[in-house]
């Protein structure tokens, strides 16, 4: 994969004044961070749909005709079907992405845990009405809030997806088949026991059961249970168990020294006193070192870019 990928970005986080008091929540950490692998696609649904800066600000309330976009000093004031439709008139470009990072918290960018009035009082479980819509259209690409950002843990699995998404829309575009889909498993096999190990042996099993007649179906339902499953925050103990399993690759090409120093660094990383980095520097060399075709292809060791920096805050 050699073009830098495109990620959607709500305009405001990358300093354009765009909010409606004509400022910004530009977010300086995650444009240095994902912009070291990432282009950005800025877009703000509020001026798209030709709200000026400044401008009343909107909030989302209930009604009969469902949840609505309106002034929060004047409820006439209704931008909901606008806000819905924007979606819709911009998915030209927003095909061409291969993730997106949203405003927490917004009206019409936020993902989840909106404010929603209902007579006078509000309560945080709703969504943006932009992002309600583009998880609608898209609903595999990777969408997050930057807020969220911020955990290493769900960066890591938003970055997973980003790349899981890109790869396997460059596999559908050269054109589906067995012999692909089966690769394409084998390189998420290690990475997919780190997170569900029920939802690795439902992939295997869907694996197992592709032929002629069912490809495009067994393709869709491994696709989508693919970017679910990436979706779960892997935990120290789905890591560790990934590590023991890769160890058994190595068990009979070690000397015990380096055996040793494996399983040391593996349970201080399980225990907490060192980061996934640790173990997974010491893997890397010593399957440099004892070439095996199976890790070669696995891409648990080298998920995305080094440079991101993630493993290194697990």
């Amino acid at each position: 994969m050699d073009k830098q990928l495109i990620i959607g970005l709500s305009a405001c986080l990358a300093g354009e004044k765009v909010r409606f008091d004509g400022g910004h929540r530009k977010d300086a950490t995650l444009l240095e961070e994902m912009g070291k692998c990432f282009e950005f696609r800025t877009f703000c649904p509020e001026v798209a749909i030709g709200m000026s800066t400044p401008r009343e600000p909107i909030r989302l309330v209930t009604s009969t005709a469902g949840i609505q976009a309106v002034g929060t000093r004047d409820n006439r004031y209704n931008v909901t079907e606008p806000l819905k439709q924007i979606t819709v008139q911009q998915k030209a470009w927003i095909q061409t992405l291969s993730g997106y990072v949203v405003k927490k918290g917004s009206p019409s960018c936020g993902m989840e845990r909106v404010k929603v009035y209902t007579e006078n009082r509000d309560s945080p479980t709703g969504m943006g009405l932009f992002t309600e819509q583009l998880i609608q259209l898209f609903p595999l690409l990777p969408v997050e809030e930057e807020g969220r950002l911020k955990n290493p843990v769900l960066l890591d699995s938003f970055i997973q997806r980003i790349y899981a998404y890109q790869r396997w829309n460059e596999l559908d575009k050269s054109g589906i088949t067995a012999y692909k889909i089966f690769n394409f498993h084998m390189q998420y096999k290690m990475v997919l026991l780190s997170r569900c190990q029920k939802s690795y042996r439902e992939l295997g099993r869907l694996i197992a059961a592709i032929t002629r007649d069912n490809i495009s179906i067994i393709a869709k339902q491994y696709i989508n249970t693919l970017m679910a499953t990436l979706k779960k925050p892997a935990t120290r103990g789905g890591h560790f168990n990934v590590l023991q399993h890769l160890f058994g690759f190595l068990k009979n090409q070690l000397p015990d020294e380096e055996k040793q120093q494996l399983l040391y660094t593996a349970e201080k990383y399980r225990i907490g006193e060192l980061p996934l980095i640790a173990p997974l520097i010491l893997l890397n060399m010593y399957f440099t070192r004892h070439k095996h075709r199976f890790i070669e292809n696995t891409l648990y060791l080298k998920p995305y870019p080094i440079e991101l920096g993630i493993y290194k805050k697990l």
